[in-house]
């Protein structure tokens, strides 16, 4: 066959490819609803058509003999059929692959986890099928993350309220005793009324302190710091509340450690941790508040204390606000700071992420560890 033969044959076979594949795609178009396996036998069935199309062409125009033509369309036949067989079997396993994804997805939205990908026919619906099975499980961490979150809410509420009826009904008796003439020493009612006051319009700065750290409105004001200073300042502030307690309270430290970091806030953090530690330090028992630089060139803070440690299951939520590692209601107010709405800690870890840092907890033998780690530098600076 001449070179002009074959392009005509060539010509031909690619006029009827066309024809038949535009004649596909309408069916195709009008078969959008049907099943996949349907879909996957047309797209056989036309590369079939178009063959036997193109042979047909080619012996009209005299190019093939018709017992040649009968030869070549027997063998189209045939395999045309194990074409439409593979067709139909590969549209099962797409539709059976498909119909695992969709029951997969269901689950995921009835908040069930799914345990793994399976087995798929191709790369692409593994994948998929893994990156669903990757979705839920991020998206079940996510749904435990919020019913903490929403736990430790409900409990914050309860624990507030229950810390603001305490002294407003203490309040309500003594302004009750005063009004009908049977308090016998009117100074002391007095100076009981102000210290209620004093412990209330504390947990009412801790709610605001953790509401501006929440909404992010928190500003710092940052200057050159001497950690060792803050620290024996807090110390000489709580030093006497310690020593009523029975309870040995030592500053310690690198004098020449100076970060840029806001004074107010931090001295609120490390006189929270340390009035957490004396809360629960038993009498006569240390407390150690240093701060020294670590290998990286950054700044840490330790308190360190004897108070019997934290129970391991409740380590992680140390930091979540309204947690209490007691079953006590009672706020200690004998310095002026409010440290029973359970909100302490959950500051602490606010303002130290603030500053770019991060607080842990750990327990040592006799007691716990909160190791606060500050950049000299921070990244909001």
């Amino acid at each position: 066959m001449s070179l002009a033969d074959l392009a005509i044959v060539s010509a031909m076979a690619l006029g009827c490819a066309v024809v038949v594949g535009l004649v596909s795609l309408v069916v195709l178009r009008f078969m959008s609803r049907a099943s996949l396996v349907l879909q996957l036998c047309v797209i056989a069935l036309a590369a079939v058509l178009s063959i036997a199309g193109g042979m047909w062409l080619a012996a009209t125009a005299m190019f093939v003999t018709p017992g040649d033509l009968t030869v070549l369309l027997s063998v189209a036949v045939i395999a045309g059929a194990v074409s439409l067989a593979l067709a139909a079997l590969l549209g099962r396993s797409l539709v059976r692959n498909s119909r695992q994804l969709i029951a997969a997805a269901r689950r995921i939205g009835t908040a069930e986890e799914l345990e793994g990908g399976g087995r798929h026919s191709n790369n692409e619906f593994a994948a998929l099928a893994d990156e669903l099975s990757a979705t839920s499980r991020r998206l079940a961490e996510s749904r435990s993350r919020e019913e903490r979150v929403e736990n430790s809410r409900r409990e914050l509420v309860a624990w507030i309220s229950h810390d603001l009826r305490t002294p407003l009904a203490g309040i309500r008796a003594m302004a009750e005793s005063l009004e009908d003439g049977m308090a016998s020493e009117p100074a002391r009612y007095y100076a009981q009324m102000r210290t209620q006051v004093d412990r209330m319009s504390g947990m009412v700065d801790d709610l605001n302190e953790l509401s501006r750290i929440h909404s992010g409105s928190l500003r710092l004001s940052l200057q050159s710091v001497s950690l060792y200073d803050l620290i024996s300042d807090v110390v000489a502030e709580l030093g006497p509340f310690a020593q009523s307690r029975s309870i040995a309270l030592v500053g310690d430290g690198t004098r020449e450690l100076t970060i840029l970091a806001d004074p107010r806030e931090l001295s609120r953090v490390v006189g929270n941790l340390v009035m957490n530690s004396i809360q629960h330090s038993p009498a006569g028992s240390p407390i150690t508040v240093s701060a020294r630089e670590t290998e990286d060139g950054n700044a840490m803070i330790s308190v360190i204390d004897a108070a019997g440690g934290i129970p391991e299951k409740d380590l992680g939520r140390v930091f979540e606000a309204g947690w209490r590692a007691s079953n006590s209601r009672t706020p200690e107010t004998a310095t002026g700071r409010s440290g029973g709405a359970g909100l302490g800690l959950a500051i602490v870890q606010g303002i130290v992420h603030a500053h770019s840092g991060r607080v842990v907890v750990q327990n040592v033998p006799g007691g716990c560890r909160f190791d606060v780690f500050l950049p000299k530098i921070p990244v909001t600076a």
